[in-house]
């Protein structure tokens, strides 16, 4: 075990590179320990089980993808903030296909509370603000938002806009624009 140095932080970057390899359902403690050449108890002193392993992967991600988020959006407000935000997202799941995927792992309520999923959502409300929504429609444009950032870039890494015109791209523009028009002009709801 020493020979090949394991730690924790370690083992949960490889796996996040193997997660970008193989797609996060796939790595598991055994194809860890497969690729460092030891037993897969070697493993043990330093992560509990193939889903302690996922879990930390997942909590590296958002934290990665937090702080790309954050140095993104800062000193931006408006339509700008929002496509910044967005912008990392889908550049962070073409990048980093199995990392993106484990960011929409499930989490507990005391691992989620504590990890950087909810830096994520306080930029998406600091964001928001810009638009002057109030509860609960804030918390309706976050969902949202994670959904159409994550399911645009799902569908994309899959390859399911190659076949067609005109360009994801230019589509992704065009869904930047109807979101900010969307924001500023939210639908309220008539009064009972």
């Amino acid at each position: 075990m020493a020979r090949v140095g394991l730690t924790a932080e370690r083992l949960t970057r490889a796996g996040a590179e193997l997660a970008d390899e193989v797609g996060f359902d796939q790595v598991t403690a055994s194809e860890l320990a497969r690729r460092f050449g030891v037993k897969v108890a070697s493993l043990y002193s330093h992560v509990r089980n193939t889903q302690d392993l996922r879990t930390r992967i997942a909590l590296f991600a958002l934290e990665e993808l937090a702080d790309r988020a954050a140095d993104a959006v800062a000193g931006r407000a408006g339509k700008d903030a929002l496509t910044a935000f967005a912008n990392v997202y889908r550049d962070y799941g073409r990048e980093h296909p199995g990392r993106a995927a484990a960011t929409r792992m499930r989490l507990d309520p005391e691992t989620a509370a504590a990890g950087a999923g909810v830096r994520h959502a306080r930029m998406t409300r600091s964001i928001l603000r810009g638009y002057e929504l109030t509860e609960p429609d804030q918390t309706h444009a976050v969902r949202l938002l994670g959904s159409v950032f994550h399911g645009f870039t799902s569908l994309e890494t899959a390859g399911g806009f190659s076949h067609s015109a005109p360009d994801s791209e230019e589509s992704w523009t065009r869904i930047l624009d109807a979101l900010d028009a969307l924001l500023r002009n939210w639908p309220t709801l008539p009064t009972r």
